[in-house]
């Protein structure tokens, strides 16, 4: 029996006006039991909301973490805890869920690349070791295909070709998936490819969810057809769901699983179900569909139309009473007997089941995933071509403002360098933004691929921060270029490149940072809003608004974790300890005088300190990044719009307030004002409440493959 708790959205709306929210239990699935055999291929009907797409999940493997289970699901006799379920069943969501820049081929070759060839070296060294035994001459043209999509990194592209022609998608097979804002191929086609890249693989079990969804009657009986044939050729399990199929289209199927109200009202042979329906009393039309018929057979208000026992004056049979029936039913008891066998582990072929997670090795993956982050950056080249323009742009503007020309090296003009020198800062910082949403951009893809282990997360964690350096270098490269020697800072070579790569540093740290936000928030809203929260915080303790000495003793630990912190130590050091820098102001130096009003006044060596501390910055960020994909789900932990603003206001509230000491601290305010009594005002706090996550165990399914 499979269990939710029913409070989602309306509860998280109850405690934000301060209402009472009540739960319930609400049963998805109950007692269901059944047998799903190899070399046959079902087919799941039901009205929506019975059931069907938990039922797929359950058998895959892949059921939500906040489900209660009871009960058991078994591949060969294999309980789901000794095996890898999600590598040995594909699942084929009704979403599609692609990444817009890759064209169908790409995308299919990807996925064949990661799902490895599985046992098909083994089986076809099998095949013809009994060919010759046999004296059979295998067609050339089949043996060459079987051969190639065999040898592991070779068989791929005809794997794909293969798959693409039976879908007939060869016609777009170079065209951009695309997306809602991107021009692509057509719904029908990105559903064909939402199937063609889980069947592209070894895989032998199969779970398709509303394959039909978007594609026309032809096309849908092409790609059964073409599933029935693999079916029947390989002996592979399929277990397929269509929403008001075709009647040639149905008649493909060998058996069938009909659902209603969480339950299993027929599960055995097509050819029996009508029979079965007529011992009850109803009737399937001549000219009506039997999909249509065996759906609308069991709602209540649709059966009535069914019953043709005339000498017997109708009355609705429930579900619970078809499930009854079926229990008598000669295919209901054959099924008992099937359930009452258990399957003997020992007759179960060592390559039916999955038993490693990751059908490639790790260094595989990587370049795999590798080759992908490159692809990718090439197709958004725009994007990096546009952000370098922009820097160009503002480079050239503040490198005229701050002309050289304009400023002398004394005390006056101090703080104009130390403002070029902030702001340069602040502008590689925010440039790493727009990582936010070209990270969240693809989380639905990896979470995707992830759960079906095409590649662990650090094997896409890391390829996405390694195409980033040269990003990195190259922003920061045209910062230092244009803006150096025309603002007029140290004329040392040995300076201009120790700024060079601190900017370097700070822009990697920026990337790295966005990119583990946008992982641990996981939507757009909710990454800019924490986005701005950390640039807010960052700002405030960065040392530029209010210098450390003048900060609250109570929040000078700010001061040490902010990155920009270090940015400033940094960057400062090398300009204002340069031998230019040396003419003496009273006891101490002009440079060390500046750097002490800021408090920033530390030895040389503490440059070295804070390149080491930006660069630790970006690879513990990068590793909090990888540990983000690796455990947090796909639902967000907070994911209210009106909860995300609420906090956004209630922690900018509480950065003003730090911030407003600190200023009176700063402009050493001695004179301390009266202060009014204020009435204080009663605010009802709103209570942020995410979805209540219940555990998981396992359905009553015994399943066969």
């Amino acid at each position: 029996m499979l269990k939710r708790s029913a409070n989602m959205t309306l509860v998280d709306f109850t405690k934000l006006w301060g209402s009472k929210s009540q739960t319930a239990n609400i049963n998805i699935l109950h007692d269901i039991s059944g047998v799903i055999k190899p070399g046959r291929m079902a087919l799941l009907l039901g009205p929506p909301g019975c059931g069907k797409t938990t039922l797929m999940l359950a058998l895959s493997g892949k059921l939500n973490q906040a489900l209660k289970v009871t009960g058991d699901i078994s591949y060969n006799g294999h309980r789901l805890e000794e095996f890898v379920p999600q590598k040995t069943a594909a699942y084929i969501s009704q979403h599609d869920l692609h990444i817009a820049e890759m064209t169908v081929r790409e995308t299919l070759d990807f996925s064949a690349c990661c799902q490895g060839v599985g046992s098909r070296a083994e089986i076809m060294v099998d095949v013809s070791r009994g060919e010759k035994q046999a004296g059979i001459l295998p067609d050339p043209d089949v043996d060459i295909y079987m051969k190639a999509i065999s040898v592991e990194g070779t068989g791929k592209t005809i794997q794909t070709d293969y798959i693409l022609k039976i879908l007939g998608l060869d016609i777009c097979a170079d065209s951009m998936v695309g997306d809602a804002m991107r021009r692509g191929i057509s719904g029908g086609q990105k559903k064909r490819v939402t199937t063609g890249e889980m069947i592209v693989g070894p895989t032998k079990a199969l779970f398709m969810d509303e394959i039909s969804t978007g594609l026309d009657s032809s096309t849908t009986y092409q790609i059964v057809t073409c599933l029935q044939h693999l079916v029947h050729l390989t002996d592979a399990t399929t277990l397929i769901s269509l929403l008001q199929p075709a009647p040639e289209t149905y008649n493909l199927f060998d058996d069938i699983i009909l659902m209603a109200e969480g339950k299993t009202v027929y599960h055995g042979p097509r050819i029996y179900i009508l029979e079965f329906f007529e011992l009850c009393g109803f009737r399937c039309p001549e000219r009506k569909g039997a999909a249509d018929f065996l759906q609308e057979v069991v709602s209540r208000k649709d059966q009535a139309q069914y019953w043709y026992l005339k000498h017997k004056p109708y009355k609705y049979v429930s579900v619970d009473e078809f499930r009854e029936k079926f229990k008598t039913f000669h295919v209901g008891q054959k099924l008992d007997e099937e359930l009452s066998d258990p399957y003997d582990k020992s007759q179960s072929h060592k390559n039916a089941l999955s038993f490693s997670l990751y059908s490639l090795s790790k260094w595989e993956l990587f370049k795999a995933c590798m080759g992908r982050e490159y692809l990718l950056m090439r197709r958004n080249s725009f994007v990096y071509v546009f952000k370098s323009t922009q820097i160009f742009i503002i480079a050239s503007i503040t490198m005229t403002v701050f002309l050289r020309t304009r400023m002398a090296v004394d005390s006056a003009h101090a703080n104009y360098y130390l403002g070029a020198l902030f702001y340069g800062l602040i502008m590689i910082l925010v440039d790493g933004m727009p990582e936010l949403s070209m990270t969240v951009s693809r989380l639905a893809v990896f979470y995707k691929q992830r759960d079906s282990y095409f590649y662990p997360a650090w094997a896409y964690a890391i390829p996405s921060a390694l195409v980033k350096v040269p990003v990195s270098v190259m922003q920061s490269l045209i910062w230092t270029a244009l803006t150096y020697y025309v603002i007029g800072y140290s004329p040392e070579f040995g300076r201009f490149l120790r700024q060079f790569i601190l900017l370097f540093a700070m822009h990697l740290m920026a990337i790295s940072m966005f990119r583990f936000v946008a992982s641990v928030c996981r939507t757009l809203v909710a990454s800019m809003t924490a986005g701005t929260l950390t640039l807010l915080t960052i700002f405030l303790f960065g040392g530029f608004v209010i210098p450390h000495p003048y900060m609250p003793s109570w929040i000078q630990w700010g001061f040490w974790i902010s990155p920009l912190t270090y940015g400033e130590i940094g960057i400062s050091l090398n300009e204002f300890l340069a031998p230019r820098w040396e003419k003496m102001s009273t006891n101490t130096t002009l440079g060390q005088q500046v750097l002490q009003s800021r408090g920033l006044d530390f030895r040389s060596y503490f440059y070295w300190i804070s390149l080491a501390a930006l660069f630790g910055f970006a690879i513990l960020f990068n590793v909090g990044y990888a540990l983000a994909l690796t455990f947090l789900k796909r639902k967000l932990i907070f994911v209210l719009l009106t909860s995300s603003c609420y906090i956004t206001i209630k922690c900018l509230k509480f950065l003003g307030k730090i911030a407003i000491q600190m200023i009176k601290s700063f402009s050493c305010l001695s004179a301390p004002k009266k202060k009014k009594k204020k009435k204080k005002k009663k605010i009802n706090a709103i209570s942020v409440m995410a979805p209540i996550l219940t555990s998981i165990g396992c359905p009553n399914f015994s399943f066969i493959v």
